[in-house]
């Protein structure tokens, strides 16, 4: 009569071999991934500050475009926009720009025009809300008016809303980045751990004859798989967080580009990265593993 199985004197050693001499590739195969992955999320992190930085400086700030009516001069009518404004609760500061300014936002509109002096140019009042209690939009329209000005707002909440929609598109596109990379790192798990029970089908089976379980066996890649995943999830990490300092330094202490900046606290989203990677490998090689048993 055979020896029944016991887990106790099991050496699974003897079944899954430490090294594989297909080891390095799987390693470099998952390594890529998580840098890739680890890449992606600093991007969107550097995506959604740059973001939230510029819907801020635009919740904070408004421009009034100041038409002059009757025999007053556009100069002389953007001042007089500016000192109302000033006086209106929530704003911080209003100040009328520069001729010039108004004339080099249409230029690119009218083409190069020698003289723009006897064009009705409008002209411009910058406007820096309080943070706290910001002034309304309509608040402001309503001053103007009491002091019969012809004057648009802009509260930039066209803008504000288009930049965070495409912070949205961002965040969504990045989740999706992760969700692809993974899948691959599974694929990639579930084609190694088929390769390696095919390679042991006739230990597999010996194994079913002494008395170990599905789970038992599948619990073996489960752990060796998940340990390679956790070493190239450290190794794509590393190279990432490395990566991304190199382009803080380059982009002058700033990021990617000052558009996209990176802090270096940025750096610690690559820290959950072997934990992430040993979790997906574990989960694919089991149910693998677990699929590919019962069918032997």
């Amino acid at each position: 009569m055979s020896e029944s199985f016991d887990p106790a004197r099991w050496r699974p050693a003897a079944f899954l071999p430490e090294q594989d001499a297909r080891d390095p590739a799987l390693i470099f195969a998952i390594a890529v991934l998580c840098f890739l992955a680890c890449l992606t999320a600093l991007g969107v992190i550097a995506g959604d500050r740059a973001a939230h930085g510029w819907a801020g400086q635009l919740t904070g700030e408004a421009t009034v475009i100041v038409r002059a009516r009757g025999g007053e001069t556009p100069d002389a009518a953007a001042a007089r926009a500016a000192e109302t404004l000033a006086g209106v609760k929530g704003v911080s500061e209003a100040r009328a720009l520069e001729k010039e300014k108004a004339y080099d936002l249409i230029r690119p509109w009218l083409g190069d025009v020698s003289d723009l002096e006897d064009l009705p140019v409008p002209r411009l009042v910058a406007v820096s809300l309080d943070r706290k209690q910001p002034a309304t939009a309509a608040g402001l329209r309503q001053a103007l008016k009491a002091q019969g000005l012809d004057a648009v707002v802009d509260d930039h909440q066209i803008w504000i809303k288009d930049i965070r929609q495409a912070a949205g598109v961002v965040r969504w596109t990045g989740a999706a980045l992760f969700l692809l990379i993974a899948l691959a790192a599974a694929a990639v798990v579930a084609f190694a751990t088929r390769a390696g029970l095919a390679a042991r089908r006739d230990v597999v089976e010996v194994l079913h004859l002494t008395g170990a379980e599905d789970g038992q066996i599948a619990n073996l890649f489960e752990l060796r798989f998940a340990r390679i995943a956790a070493i190239s999830g450290a190794f794509g990490a590393t190279a990432a967080a490395l990566a991304g300092g190199l382009l803080r330094l380059v982009g002058g202490g700033q990021g990617i580009t000052p558009a996209l900046p990176i802090a270096w606290l940025d750096l610690l989203a690559v820290l959950p990265c072997p934990l992430l990677a040993a979790i997906v490998a574990a989960v694919a090689a089991r149910l693998t593993a677990r699929r590919l048993i019962q069918d032997l």
